[in-house]
């Protein structure tokens, strides 16, 4: 396998977490979203992914998965251990909602083509464009909080698809300065990964394109 990404991109961070947690092997080809104009607009990489965008996983036989949860999702389907979606249908539902709540309603708000056309095209100057992306994070942190039930982890002893998406979540949080501290069962469930091999190998800063 092939996993296009972007040490930065919390949409591949959360594919490197969850390959990581089931010891599968993917060689890593970097597309850095800044240079030329951003390598993932390339014609070459847009033939594998036509939208454009991080991560894709290229498969043996050459098919290119797109979309972070589609691909943890065909992870979790052939390699069923560590199951990343709970067998309990109430548990994988509620863990589900916490994953697609970091990566329908939070993260594209605050994704690096939004914050540009924010600032090319609708002219909102930098601070504008910050307050922007702090209160769509905000919003949807704060209700995280409430759903979690962290034990050590979003909802258990072992770490779920809600996990493998809130860490790369709190990544971008503290990056762009976003206070926490009215955040305690996230960051309880963020310290517990940090114990995990898995989530060290895969952060950003440890990454081979990290800058």
């Amino acid at each position: 396998m092939i996993l296009y990404d972007y040490f930065r991109s919390s949409a591949g961070y959360r594919v490197r977490i969850a390959l990581a947690l089931k010891s599968l092997a993917a060689e890593r080809r970097p597309i850095h979203l800044l240079r030329a104009g951003g390598e993932q607009k390339q014609n070459d990489y847009r033939r594998k992914n036509p939208q454009g965008l991080v991560p894709a996983l290229e498969l043996a036989d050459g098919t290119v998965l797109t979309q972070s949860l589609a691909i943890i999702d065909y992870l979790d389907a052939i390699e069923p251990e560590p199951r990343l979606t709970p067998q309990d249908p109430i548990v994988a539902a509620k863990a589900r909602a916490v994953a697609l709540a970091i990566a329908c309603d939070i993260h594209p708000l605050a994704n690096l083509r939004v914050t540009r056309y924010l600032t090319a095209e609708l002219k909102l100057d930098d601070a504008a464009c910050a307050a922007w992306r702090l209160h769509w994070m905000t919003e949807g942190l704060v209700a995280i909080e409430k759903l979690i039930a962290p034990a050590p982890f979003c909802f258990g002893a072992q770490p779920t698809i809600a996990d493998v998406c809130l860490v790369p979540q709190i990544y971008n949080a503290r990056r762009f300065c976003l206070p926490l501290d009215d955040m305690p069962k996230i960051l309880s469930v963020d310290a517990a990964c940090a114990q995990l091999p898995a989530f060290r190998a895969a952060h950003p800063s440890v990454q081979r394109d990290a800058e």
